[in-house]
């Protein structure tokens, strides 16, 4: 019995230190302090009265990447973390649930507006995947970051992710 007690101490004890492996990443936080400055379009270009089907697909062709060879954080890979962002879907499954996206730091980038430099975009892909009802719905992402690149129809992502959960964005505890 006071085998038992210890280990349920010691798992109590040690819960925190689970907790201290997850960083909450600010987008700030993955470009390189010596990294040249890029003026980030946060201001959509959209009627949002015309987003009635907020997951079709544009007519519009594609803008063209800001700063395509911004560089990556690469002290990020490895490290789990929880990072705030909005959703440009890439795939869905059957289900209509979100199973491969970019993760940007504005809404609207990619699609509205020129897309961010490649530090500022995660290639996420989610085995369950999310349901996405409103692109301006903001979400943490939580997952294991790498650093590696990856280009898709609507811009180049810095940084690639498996997520582990996602949630829709609620301000942390402070």
């Amino acid at each position: 019995m006071r085998r038992l007690w210890m280990m349920m101490v010691s798992l109590v004890l040690s819960a925190p230190l689970w907790a201290q492996d997850l960083r909450v990443l600010t987008w700030q936080e993955m470009i390189p302090p010596d990294a040249p400055p890029v003026k980030l379009i946060t201001a959509p270009i959209h009627n949002l009265s015309q987003m009635a089907d907020t997951l079709s697909v544009e007519s519009a062709p594609a803008a063209h990447q800001l700063a395509p060879h911004a560089p990556v954080v690469k002290s990020l890979d490895g490290e789990r973390v929880r990072l705030p962002g909005y959703i440009v879907p890439l795939e869905v499954s059957e289900e209509g649930r979100v199973t491969e996206f970019l993760l940007v730091p504005y809404f609207g980038a990619c699609i509205h507006v020129p897309p961010p430099p490649p530090n500022q975009i995660v290639h996420v892909t989610s085995e369950l995947g999310v349901k996405v009802d409103e692109l301006y719905q903001p979400y943490w992402i939580e997952g294991p970051m790498q650093v590696k690149s990856s280009t898709s129809e609507l811009a180049d992502a810095g940084y690639q992710m498996e997520a582990d959960k996602i949630l829709v964005y609620e301000l942390p505890d402070q």
